[in-house]
């Protein structure tokens, strides 16, 4: 038995016998490591086995193993198998979880038991039991194989054990990320002499521990602006459907030196962890740069409706104006008010707009928006930053200069600050951090910063409402400066209070845990259970997706599209094809190019109770 096809889990796979190792299951006072006949120990406690290597001196495994077994010591002894494509050692422990047909007698059951010299170990209900194999059964995956092929036995699953990774997160560790205070401040510049307020940030350190990674790739962030240098190492390989407003085409403006504030913006929001420079505050969420801001009505209905069709989640809009003579008309309010609503499949496109550097009683009038999250500044010290617009509408704060600056990206043609001598300068000390990188502040900066942090919400909870999220954002933020600042927990300096992305993300992931039940599959359509609207397509045989099941009853199939495609935002794939003389239904969700993008969705599936595997779709034509 070199090779051996076992049905586990969802699928097949097939094992291998490894050449060396064995499992050994010795008396409790015995240490297996320090035997003569074992050559070396790998793995302790797998499967209630030890993984060891023999001394076979020459001869086989299999002889040297059933030499070990007679060994007074050696309880039991078993082969270590590993499955074609990894290079993980698998035991079976012995136990075979059994299920016969319903029409299977006991005394039937008896019989099959009796045939292998089964021993039960509980009986779940009249058809399932676990059994496991005796000294006197064949070795247990030759049991499991065969039972599978025995009429009366509709699954027979070997118990098999593996040794997991530990997913111990590990914080991004570029080389500028201990200068970046406004994601975890320490009390102190790390390579300046001067001090902060210590605890004065985001919090975005704490919510990527809390979440254990920095965020999910299928978040996509559209970052509204101009000058965007999509070669920068911290953004080039992030970028998703890029437009230009300017020139109607996906080729975006670069070059000028007016325009390079897109840069650091999109930096702050979502700067990848590459080992190098910056991380932004998502650093593994996407990047669609809309290059080309205007006032104009028809250039803003086409920036969000853009954002809409091409799948942007999140909007971060670091500019806008309070002149009073170009107040937001109601068709420029309705084309943003289309993209809260209508964005993310209904769910809403969470949209942020700077309050403005005006020290002003008012703020920007794109970010006075009801749908919008209308963002301020604080500073280091984790005080107001006195450039900062205040107003009723402001949702929240988020750290920026007025103190001691942010470090974000510098697109290529940026020439830096004219200073009063003539002088280009891109630092604050005049201390350069690296060509490829500038102090940045403003509410341009905090504006991204919590765009970012709207991603890691995302990312923790997906199905939440544009609505919910910016509620979230308000609700757990810190209430910093005087008490007196705030009347009915709202101040005109600090919003509701400055942004804390840990409490944050905590609540979205008790949002999700309390609102989001696992999807149930009704055994058997019967009268009353909905009515549908459906558009079928053709779907292409090429591309990713996540399998769920099989179905007979068609009408299972609609009840399960729905409920997918609603709790998940993707669309709905159905193979259609025969078995055993029946019209059988299999269903996958999504259809993506790139099959990480199918794995990150089959993990979120997980999370929401949906167990699911990546399919490969060219299988199902």
């Amino acid at each position: 038995m070199s090779k051996l096809s076992i049905k586990s889990g969802k699928g097949e796979i097939i094992l291998r016998k490894s050449k060396t190792l064995v499992g050994l299951k010795t008396e409790e006072s015995v240490e297996t490591k320090d035997q003569d006949y074992v050559a070396s120990e790998l793995l302790h406690n797998l499967g209630g086995f030890n993984v060891v290597s023999l001394n076979t001196e020459g001869g086989s495994v299999d002889d040297k193993l059933d030499e070990v077994r007679e060994k007074k010591e050696v309880e039991t002894g078993t082969h270590v198998y590993f499955a074609e494509g990894s290079n993980k050692p698998v035991i079976p422990t012995g136990e075979i979880y059994i299920v016969f047909y319903e029409t299977v007698s006991e005394n039937e059951q008896k019989v099959v038991l009796e045939e292998f010299k089964l021993e039960v170990v509980e009986r779940r209900s009249k058809d399932k039991l676990v059994v496991k194999v005796t000294p006197q059964s064949p070795n247990p995956l030759k049991v499991a194989n065969a039972l599978q092929n025995i009429s009366l036995v509709k699954i027979a699953e070997p118990d098999l054990d593996i040794p997991l990774e530990e997913y111990a997160f590990i914080a991004p560790e570029d080389d500028l990320v201990p200068n970046e205070w406004h994601l975890e401040n320490n009390g102190f510049v790390s390579d300046a002499n001067y001090r902060l307020k210590k605890g004065a940030d985001a919090k975005v350190v704490s919510a990527w521990r809390r979440l254990g990674n920095t965020g999910s790739a299928s978040v996509t962030i559209a970052i509204i602006d101009n000058g965007f240098d999509t070669s920068h190492p911290d953004l080039q390989q992030k970028v998703v459907k890029p437009y230009d407003l300017w020139n109607q085409s996906t080729k975006l403006t670069q070059g000028d030196p007016r325009f390079t504030h897109g840069t650091p913006c999109a930096s702050v929001a979502l700067a990848a962890s590459n080992g190098s420079g910056i991380v932004g505050a998502a650093p593994s969420a996407k990047f669609m740069p809309v290059s080309g801001t205007s006032f104009s009505l028809r250039a803003t209905e086409d920036m969000f409706d853009y954002c809409i069709k091409n799948g942007a989640d999140i909007i971060s809009c670091s500019w806008g104006t309070t002149d009073h003579n170009y107040d937001l008309s109601a068709l420029k309010e309705e084309a943003i008010a289309k993209a809260a609503r209508q964005g993310r499949n209904g769910k809403g496109c969470i949209i942020l707009f700077a309050a403005g550097n005006d020290d002003l009683d008012y703020i920007n009038f794109y970010a006075a928006h009801p749908d919008v999250i209308a963002v301020g500044a604080t500073t280091s010290q984790d005080e107001y930053a006195s450039y900062s617009n205040r107003g009723r509408q402001l949702s929240i704060c988020a750290p920026s200069n007025g103190d001691w600056p942010i470090i974000a990206a510098r697109a290529w043609w940026d020439e830096g600050l004219s200073w009063e001598t003539g002088q280009y300068k891109f630092w604050r000390d005049g201390r350069s951090r690296g060509e490829k990188y500038k102090h940045f502040g403003g509410t341009s900066s905090s504006t991204p910063l919590v765009a970012g942090i709207c991603a890691l919400i995302l990312s923790a909870n997906p199905d939440l409402t544009a609505k919910e999220v910016k509620s979230i954002l308000e609700s757990t933020a810190d209430k910093i400066g005087s008490p007196s600042d705030y009347q009915n927990g709202h101040s005109i300096k600090y919003g509701y209070g400055r942004i804390n992305a840990d409490k944050a993300v905590a609540e979205a992931l008790r949002r999700r845990e309390v609102v989001q039940p696992p999807v149930e599959v009704a055994e058997k359509v019967t009268k009353g259970q909905g009515l549908f609207q459906f558009d079928v397509q053709k779907q292409e045989g090429r591309g990713y997706g996540v399998q769920i099941g099989a179905f007979y009853e068609y009408g299972n199939v609609l009840i399960q599209a729905e409920k997918l495609q609603r709790q998940f935002g993707q669309k709905v794939v159905v193979n259609i094809n025969e078995l055993n003389g029946k019209t059988v239904y299999k269903v996958v969700v999504g259809a993506f190019s790139n099959k990480n993008d199918a794995t990150s969705l089959a993990s979120r599936m997980k999370s929401s109770g949906v167990d699911g595997f990546v399919r490969n779709l060219a299988d199902l034509v």
